[in-house]
C-alpha cells in the first residue's frame, strides 16, 4: 500500500479548516473514498496568558463568560490538517493524482502545505503522530 501524508498548516484559521474538512467530507463521499482518505486535525492551543497580568476583576467573571473567555482562546490556536492517502499498488495513478488535486483546491490553497511519502525520513513519525491524534466525529449515517 502506498501511504502518504499532506499536513497543512492554517495557522490560527479555524474556519478555513472546517472549509478544508467540508470539502474533504464531499470527496469522500463522491468518489467512494472512505478508507483511502483518511483526515485529521491537530490543534495546538496558544501561550497562556501571563497570571500576574489579570487582576481582580477576572475573578469576578461570571461562569459564562469564563467558559466563552476560554473558548475564544482555543480558537485561537495553531490549526493542522493531515490527510492521509492510503491507496494500494494499482492505483498509482489515482494516488498521484489525489497528491495533485488537495492542495491546489481552493480551500487548501491558503494554508502551507507539506507532502510526506513512504520512502521520506520523517514518514514514521508522522504516521505516529497521526495515528495518536483523535478522529473528528462522524455523524451517524441515514438509512
Amino acid at each position: 500500500m502506498a501511504q502518504t501524508y499532506l499536513i497543512f498548516d492554517f495557522g490560527t484559521d479555524e474556519e478555513a479548516a472546517q472549509k478544508a474538512r467540508h470539502r474533504t467530507d464531499g470527496w469522500k463521499q463522491a468518489f467512494h473514498l472512505d478508507r483511502k482518505m483518511l483526515v485529521r486535525f491537530e490543534r495546538e492551543a496558544p501561550e497562556p496568558a501571563d497570571a500576574s497580568k489579570t487582576d481582580g476583576k477576572a475573578a469576578k467573571k461570571s461562569k459564562k463568560a469564563a467558559e466563552t473567555a476560554e473558548t475564544a482562546d482555543a480558537a485561537g490556536g495553531q490549526v493542522r490538517v493531515l490527510v492521509r492517502l492510503d491507496f494500494s499498488d494499482h492505483e498509482k495513478l489515482s494516488h498521484q493524482r489525489w497528491i495533485d488535486r488537495i492542495p491546489a483546491d481552493d480551500a487548501f490553497k491558503a494554508a502551507k502545505h507539506e507532502v510526506i511519502a513512504h520512502s521520506d525520513a520523517n514518514f514514521e513519525t508522522t504516521a505516529k503522530r497521526f495515528e495518536e491524534l483523535e478522529s473528528e466525529p462522524t455523524p451517524p449515517r441515514a438509512r
